[in-house]
């Protein structure tokens, strides 16, 4: 709770509500909602003038399509059977590769973090492998996978296991060891500690790893796909730009960035239903920090305290 300075110069808890009074209100959810759609409209409206007009200064807009061409090619898109068959297997390859990645990576993260052998044996390992682009084990996929499909899986799969084995490695390590000699000092044993403890404590930092290994993944499918793949949102993407269908190559460009923004915002809901007990801070956009009065800085003593009806608890 924040506080205000009293005439004698001593701290009394500051009224939210009077705190806020003086703020920038801030639009709330609808108007929210309507801001970012509005800034996703003047996008459109700007691409469509840019395009429309063949705008050539530096930036060569009469070669893009304009908005009204990848809508009319969207549309054709979605009335045959190949773009849901696409967007299909695409999403099967992610998900498939995704979640395991998810659970070996947590398991691998927290072993490494929690035993010195494994670091021992596992680390150096990780390390040596871990720089190297998951596109660039194309042909290592297609020399010990027997199929495509399992190839595309694997690319995937490598692309997130590292960030979220490198996050979950970091958070369970910044745990405060008090917790832990909390718990044990209780009777609890390892798989206790484990699981009211380390993996509680340290799930923002595994979804984290989390948010930013499936956004990698998406670019890696999608790369595999364009390399050795049969059908998927970006084998489609790349035959369309072939035979020079550039409405067809932004239509799954858009698809990509469509279905990246949803599960993306899946995993990031998902966090914070996990995360209910974590503190949550309200970011109010233009809010300043109340200015730090003049005088003598002293705590207000219990007896003060209590003689203002304020508990003890709240004061800073």
């Amino acid at each position: 709770m924040t506080r205000d300075t009293r005439q004698d110069g001593r701290f009394a808890p500051r009224d939210p509500r009077r705190a806020g009074r003086f703020a920038p209100r801030y639009p709330r959810r609808y108007g929210r909602f309507a801001l970012r759609l509005g800034s996703l409209a003047t996008a459109l409206g700007v691409w469509q003038l840019l395009t429309g007009l063949d705008v050539d200064l530096w930036l060569r807009f009469s070669q893009f399509p304009t908005v009204a061409d990848v809508a009319r090619a969207f549309a054709d898109r979605l009335s045959g059977p190949d773009y849901w068959t696409d967007l299909t297997d695409s999403l099967t390859r992610i998900l498939t590769g995704f979640l395991l990645a998810a659970v070996l990576g947590v398991a691998t993260g927290v072993l490494v973090a929690r035993s010195r052998l494994a670091e021992d044996l596992l680390g150096p390992l990780v390390e040596v492998v871990r720089p190297v682009p998951a596109i660039a084990l194309v042909p290592v996929a297609i020399l010990l996978l027997p199929s495509n499909e399992q190839g595309i899986v694997f690319i995937t799969f490598t692309a997130a296991f590292f960030p979220v084995l490198v996050s979950t490695r970091h958070a369970v390590r910044a745990l405060t060891p008090v917790w832990e000699e909390a718990v044990r000092t209780m009777g609890a044993g390892r798989l206790r500690i484990l699981g009211s403890v380390v993996l509680p404590g340290a799930l923002p930092g595994i979804f984290g790893g989390l948010s930013v290994g499936l956004g990698v993944s998406w670019i890696c499918v999608i790369s595999a796909e364009m390399i050795s793949g049969q059908y998927g949102v970006g084998y489609r993407t790349w035959q369309d730009y072939t035979i020079v269908d550039y409405p067809g190559v932004f239509v799954g460009m858009v698809t990509i960035g469509v279905l990246g923004w949803i599960t993306s915002t899946a995993v990031e809901v998902l966090g914070r239903r996990l995360t209910r007990w974590l503190p949550r801070t309200s970011y109010v956009p233009g809010a300043r920090a109340p200015r730090r009065a003049r005088g003598p800085l002293t705590a207000v003593p219990a007896a003060s305290a209590a003689e203002k009806e304020v508990p003890h608890d709240q004061l800073v």
